[in-house]
């Protein structure tokens, strides 16, 4: 009787641990990301901010100043006078040692991931890492680098390793391209197994008969 009752508590705290747990680190995750963005509000007035107009404090109204800063930056940018000034700005950037670096790098990532006009993370595959015979989940992110192509000999594609749980840290590896395993996986599938350390795999109906 009592290995019965024990059983069925485990069994509804597994139930409700499955509902709740997901739940509370989903609103952690958004509440963390609210307040982060909510710190924008600095940039308005003492006196033009909610939080003293209204006598409150309401999560949020940050997100909404960061959307009205994008569209107006968007509008003053796709005219030829803004063009000018962004083009003048980005000039001064690219003069300063260091941050010519980091500012390019990093509006060159944006624009691919945002715009969508590139192959980098559209692609997952399989690549034999850290040895032979272990196998690493990666993302395409290019191909075709004249340089690296001549100096080994060998197409190369370069694909980046996240880390687990963590995906946003990482490192690139050159891989030749015929030994590359690309999978039918989405990247959000992908992104899913790395983030919870492979437990959410994508299930058996997304993986293609072709590749059984």
């Amino acid at each position: 009787m009592k290995s019965r009752l024990a059983r069925a508590m485990r069994r509804y705290l597994i139930a409700g641990l499955l509902i709740w747990l997901p739940l509370g680190v989903t609103y952690l995750a958004f509440r963390f990301l609210l307040d982060a963005v909510d710190r924008l509000l600095v940039l308005l007035p003492l006196r033009y901010q909610p939080d003293t107009l209204l006598g409150f404090h309401v999560p949020g109204f940050g997100a909404v100043l960061a959307v009205v800063l994008l569209l107006v930056t968007g509008l003053l940018v796709a005219n030829f006078v803004g063009r000018e000034l962004i083009g003048w700005w980005e000039d001064l950037l690219n003069r300063i040692p260091g941050v010519r670096t980091i500012y390019s790098g990093v509006k060159g990532l944006t624009e691919t991931l945002v715009s969508g006009s590139g192959a980098s993370f559209r692609k997952v595959a399989l690549i034999e890492y850290p040895r032979k015979g272990l196998w690493s989940v990666g993302f395409v992110t290019a191909s075709g680098i004249a340089e690296i192509d001549a100096r080994t000999g060998r197409r190369q594609v370069c694909v980046f390793i996240p880390t687990t749980p963590n995906p946003t840290s990482g490192f690139i590896v050159m891989v030749p391209e015929e030994e590359l395993v690309e999978l039918d996986m989405g990247t959000d599938q992908a992104m899913k197994m790395i983030v919870t350390l492979g437990v959410v795999a994508p299930a058996p109906a997304t993986i293609s008969r072709a590749d059984v």
